[in-house]
């Protein structure tokens, strides 16, 4: 399993910003997929999920409304949509991939390498 995160970088509030995580090694399109983020000193927090077709999705309460998950079975690609961006969303983000089935499918240890995402002035 690979999973590459990619597209964070340094963002004023407000701003937005798009992640994309390209993946290989597996049946992308068989899987729930996500996005969880790491800060600094905090606990590892699921931000989003997506069903493997692509038609469900979920969010944390502190991102709901501000982010957009989407997925591109075709092209093995998770994208997470990052819009009016405050400060406490900086964090290190990484795509996951879950086992078992929508709605119940839980969170794998395979997550891959990150992308830093700062928010700041």
């Amino acid at each position: 399993v690979q999973l590459q995160a990619s597209g964070g970088g340094l963002v004023q509030p407000g701003g937005s910003l798009r992640l994309s995580c390209a993946a290989s090694g597996f049946t992308f399109s068989a899987y729930v997929m996500g996005w969880v983020r790491q800060a600094p000193g905090k606990r590892l927090e699921e931000v989003s999920s997506i069903n493997s077709a692509g038609g469900s999705t979920t969010y944390a309460d502190s991102v709901k409304g501000r982010f957009t998950v989407s997925r591109d079975n075709d092209k093995n690609t998770l994208y997470l949509q990052m819009n009016s961006l405050k400060p406490e969303d900086t964090a290190v983000y990484y795509c996951a991939k879950y086992f078992g089935a929508w709605p119940g499918a839980f969170l794998s240890s395979d997550r891959g390498q990150g992308t830093q995402v700062t928010v700041s002035s």
